[in-house]
């Protein structure tokens, strides 16, 4: 379809604060001051409960991350405007500016969750002193701070996406929705498969519940390899909801359609879990790293604070990458058809269909998923290599199985991660490369993460044995 400079826009105009131009230098002054108070005051304030042990409590806890929120929240809106009124330039690109919606949304959510957060925790000080520490643990605060970033920024993704819509309502540029053509199977045939990969996503959700449940449960499994042991388990149950479901209702409905809202809102949290799968199986092979070549100081190296951290940069990390591509995505208003040739919203398969520049999209693609893929990938080959080094220093059959046991799950899991990827995107395509690609996605969303389970429960010496007590235990209580 041709642009039409009547439906769209490539910037907007932002007229600025209400006041003369003879007294932009003045105001701009003054907001700049202002600003660089507000970061170098909360700047300050994290700086030092970060240095001061004695200030190392829930209070001050939330506290920090409420000094971070306050100087994102001005850094979303205050360095454009001084720019603007410095240059006296009133410009702003589109892609800026539905950014600046999402993350003004998001830190205005973020902050009165932190504020609420802060008063259940004066509230648990003073109303239950005696029981405040063990209410407000480490872990639930760390968990109220997890739910607070997860909502805000699914509040604001919606807003974001709700806006894009809006904007380009115009039929002769854009779509409502998209037509999802499936898998290449007969029509047939589709009730037979319908059950098949109902009966594979069902056994993904419940094995990945199962492990969540006895990792939860038992307290010898409370170490730092079942914590994001924990975490991929939730990550595939959400990989497999994201395009699994959508997919089972258009086969036994025999529809085939999907919203626009839907479709951006699929491929976004299809990158995050994804590149979120990426992550924490690189800091499952840095948690085996340190156990086999590391041990004496296993306990001190991989405390709660640094996995925590690395669940938390996992997330930060996957969601940032999934957020560039929804906005560039969003970017893109001009379609020559809505016929999606695969299951789900693919990202590829939907710039084939656009027909604006997608120049920068493609880039962004090579580039980022580069940077997800590649270097965690080094770093699990480089972990494993140091791990062989070391048994080989010393090589025993004992040692040889503990660290076949102690590894052997986690390097299937990853086999058959990165060899869904490889298969994908390595391996010479044959003359229909999109059932080839369509079939890769099916044991990359649906097969691997209904197997890790099993991966697990068999090869884990540990989970069978937490297995067998929970079940020992809820037998004896009959």
């Amino acid at each position: 379809m041709r642009r039409d400079n009547e439906s769209t826009v490539s910037e907007f105009i932002l007229l600025g604060l209400p006041i003369r131009a003879e007294d932009q230098g003045l105001y701009s002054a003054l907001f700049l001051t202002m600003y660089l108070t507000t970061v170098l005051g909360n700047l300050l304030i994290i700086l030092l409960i970060r240095l001061d042990s004695h200030l190392h409590t829930p209070m001050y806890f939330f506290l920090s991350h409420l000094a971070f929120t306050d100087i994102s929240f001005s850094s979303v809106t205050a360095p454009k405007m001084l720019v603007n009124m410095l240059t006296h330039s009133q410009s702003i690109s589109y892609v800026g500016c539905v950014s600046q919606v999402y993350f003004y949304i998001f830190f205005v959510a973020l902050d009165s969750i932190l504020l609420t957060s802060m008063a259940y925790d004066r509230y648990v000080a003073i109303c239950h002193p005696l029981h405040y520490t063990t209410i407000m643990s480490q872990s639930l605060c760390f968990l109220l701070v997890a739910v607070s970033w997860a909502l805000s920024s699914a509040n604001a993704l919606v807003h974001t996406l709700l806006l894009r819509k809006s904007m380009s309502m115009d039929n002769e540029s854009t779509v409502s929705e998209f037509i999802l053509l499936g898998l290449p199977i007969r029509v047939e045939d589709q009730d037979l498969y319908s059950t098949l990969f109902l009966t594979m996503y069902l056994t993904t959700v419940l094995g990945n519940l199962l492990i969540i449940l006895l990792i939860r449960l038992d307290s010898h499994l409370h170490t730092p390899m079942y914590f994001f042991l924990s975490h991929l388990a939730f990550t595939d149950i959400s990989f497999s909801s994201v395009t699994a479901p959508k997919m089972l209702v258009n086969m036994l409905t025999h529809s085939q359609s999907i919203s626009y809202s839907g479709c951006v809102s699929q491929m976004y949290f299809y990158i995050v879990f994804a590149d979120l799968d990426s992550f924490l199986l690189t800091s499952m092979a840095y948690d085996r790293y340190v156990a086999i070549c590391h041990p004496l100081h296993y306990t001190t190296i991989m405390s709660q604070t640094l996995c925590l951290f690395l669940v938390a940069v996992s997330w930060a990390l996957s969601s940032a990458n999934a957020l560039v591509h929804t906005l560039l995505l969003a970017r893109l208003s001009h379609f020559r058809n809505n016929t999606i040739p695969h299951y789900f919203c693919d990202l590829s398969a939907m710039l084939k269909l656009s027909s604006s520049d997608t120049t920068i999209n493609e880039l962004l693609i090579l580039t980022l998923g580069t940077m997800v893929t590649i270097p965690p990938f080094i770093c699990i080959l480089v972990s494993y290599v140091r791990i062989g080094v070391t048994i080989l220093r010393t090589p025993s059959i004992k040692g040889i199985c503990k660290a076949l046991s102690t590894c052997g799950s986690h390097l299937s899991v990853v086999s058959l991660y990165y060899g869904a990827i490889i298969a994908l995107y390595f391996v010479p395509s044959s003359n229909n490369t999109n059932d080839k690609d369509i079939i890769v996605a099916v044991m990359y969303t649906m097969v691997t993460p209904m197997l890790n389970p099993f991966i697990y429960s068999l090869r884990n010496r540990d989970m069978k044995g937490a297995l067998r007590n929970i079940l020992s235990r809820r037998l004896r209580s009959q």
